[in-house]
This record gives C-alpha cells, structure tokens and sequence, in this order.
C-alpha cells in the first residue's frame, strides 16, 4: 500500500499529537520526496527555529582539573595527583549550558543522518551547517529508556516534534550497511505491524482533536461477561480493550471503533472478497461484552471496523438486535481534505444511526 508522503506527514503529526509543531515547521514536500528526506527536512527546519529563539539550557554538573579553584574543590583528588603544585586542582562546579540530554539527542541523530546511506546530498550539506552552531554539544548513545526520561514544559514544549522524529530515525535505521560506519534506514511504511499502529493512533487523534466538543474519546477495557468456579479462572482470559471508544457528551449514543490496517483490505476466498472473520469476531466480542442493563446506551451501541484504502471504499452496513455494525474505508490515497470529510462523516452517519 503506497500512502502520499505528504499523507504519512499527516498520519504522524496527529499521532504524536503535535499538529500546532506542524504549522509552525514549514516542511516541502512532493511525489518525489523520500520518507528519510522528510524526516531530515523537518529536522532541519525545526533547528533553525530552535537557534533564532534559542536552544534549551540547563545547569550540567562538571568534574574537572581546572587552574585555580570554582565551585567545591576535590581535596582528596587534586593531592593525589600533586595538582597543587602546578596550581591547578580538580573541582565540581555547575554551568549553564546547551549541553543538556535534549540537546544531546538532536546533534546525535543530525550526525546519524549525515551517515545515513540515501539521504538527499544537499540535505547532509545543510545538516553538515547546522551542525558547526552545536560544537559543545556532546553526541550521546541513544537508547529508549533515555527518551523516556525526557519531560517538556511550557517553554521547551517545541521539542516535542524533534524528539518524536529522532525516535522514529533511530527504531529505523539499525542495520549497519557493508559500507563502513554508514547507515540504512528502513522504511517503516512497509512494516504492517508499524503501520498498524501508526493508523489506530492517528485515528483515536483526530476524533479527539476534531470532534472533542461532542465526544470522550478514549481507550475501553471492556470486562468479559462470564462467570465461573473460581474467580482465579479470569486470570487466564485475554484483556479486551478497544482501539477507540466514542461517547457522546450528552450520554446519548456510543461507538466502538476497531482499526485495522492490512495491504489488501478484504480476504479473497475462492475468488470471492470477505471480511477478514476475526476482526469481525473480535468487534463482535466487544459490543456484546459492554452491555450493561443498567446503562441504555450500551445497548444500542454502534461497532465499526475501519480500514485504510487506497483505491476501492467500502460502506457497508449489518444490524445485531439494537446493535448497527459497520465497515468501512478510508482512502490514504486521496487528498487530505478528503480525509478529513472521510473521517467526520463516518461518524456522523454512525452517530445519526445512534440517535
């Protein structure tokens, strides 16, 4: 499934949650641009908006031998070494500086991209620019834990987008190419499993950015209705959770939605197209489980399957006692307003059904 790059831009601003970032970086794009270019190029752009307002800075811990004395002097060290002779000694000091892990995982991953096969020659020659602005700025082993650790505030919020595309450079470029010390990015739009995520995010996204005056939108863990022997037995029960729940704000109507992203969105069985049965199966599971007897709007609620497409769209419509189910598409293929009517009116249709 080929998707407009311009579109995957879309797909991972709202994923991240960072639609304010993109206004603000102006990033080209055309049928010709690669995904490892739009990363660079967003990398670039959201730098030099970084150096005209200036970058973050904190106070680093320094151990070091300097000549005379700043801040807490290390007795022990500097007669150990007979550093006092050469009137130097070793002290522990603080200074503000840029050479903050923030910092750290953006020139580490602008030097990754330089040494990255693929990538735009005039790209490299302009990271290769940016990057004389950072010389006292260390490069640093990237790892997941350390991402983790990161917290934005109101005045370095702005590195938001930075860090999402550093993280996304790094999971996609780990294998070493036969080319001494380059780099091979992996094209994450070919993973299924990646792209699976990517979907059900920018999906639940959208809904709570765009429909946030009528509905919740979250994540449900749905309980199983069974009972048993012994309340040790559930343990063994797979969590039920969906993708996306709707609740409208005034406890009228609600929708389960379940996303799923495939190359092919149907299956073909002796040359006829199906519904894949277990996504089917597993919607079904969940509006039979939120039941509740005591709450009406459970049980009318609507269940949707959504898949991306890139040519054929699909509407179709089934009815379980006060249950409407759904399937339907959505064309990544096409312009992104048309995604955007594509989407609100998937759930405005479900939700005049609801009401």
């Amino acid at each position: 499934m080929h998707i407009p790059i311009e579109n995957i831009y879309y797909l991972l601003c709202y994923a991240w949650n960072k639609l304010d970032a993109k206004d603000r970086i102006s990033v080209a794009v055309d049928d010709k641009t690669e995904l490892l270019d739009l990363f660079a190029k967003i990398l670039i752009n959201a730098t030099k908006i970084l150096l005209k307002r200036g970058v973050d800075r904190n106070y680093v811990n320094y151990t070091s031998e300097i000549p005379g004395i700043k801040g807490k002097l290390e007795l022990s060290q500097t007669i150990k070494r007979n550093l006092h002779l050469k009137q130097r000694t070793i002290c522990s000091y603080d200074e503000f500086s840029a050479n903050v892990p923030i910092n750290e995982i953006l020139v580490t991953t602008l030097h990754r991209l330089i040494k990255t096969r693929d990538l735009n020659r005039d790209l490299k020659d302009e990271i290769k620019r940016i990057l004389w602005m950072f010389t006292d700025i260390d490069q640093i082993e990237i790892r997941s834990s350390l991402l983790k650790t990161i917290r934005l505030n109101r005045n370095n919020r702005f590195y938001g987008i930075i860090l999402d595309v550093c993280q996304m450079i790094h999971e996609n470029s780990k294998l070493p190419t036969e080319q001494s010390g380059m780099w091979k990015f992996v094209d994450f739009t070919r993973d299924e499993w990646k792209m699976s995520q990517l979907f059900e995010a920018f999906v639940r996204n959208f809904y709570k950015v765009e429909l946030s005056d009528y509905y919740v939108v979250k994540r449900e863990d749905i309980r199983w209705q069974f009972s048993s022997s012994s309340t040790e037995n559930f343990q063994f029960l797979p969590k039920m959770e969906t993708d996306i729940t709707l609740e409208s704000k005034n406890k009228t109507s609600k929708i389960i939605i379940d996303t799923k992203y495939y190359r092919e969105t149907m299956v073909t069985n002796y040359d006829k197209e199906r519904i894949h049965s277990t996504n089917l199966y597993q919607l079904f599971s969940y509006l039979m489980n939120q039941q509740d007897n005591n709450n009406p709007v459970t049980l009318q609620a609507a269940g949707i399957l959504l898949y991306p497409t890139i040519d054929k769209d699909l509407d179709l419509h089934y009815k379980y006692d006060d249950h409407n189910i759904y399937i339907k598409t959505v064309n990544l293929n096409a312009h992104w307003k048309k995604i955007e009517e594509r989407l609100k009116q998937i759930i405005g249709i479900d939700a005049k059904h609801n009401n």
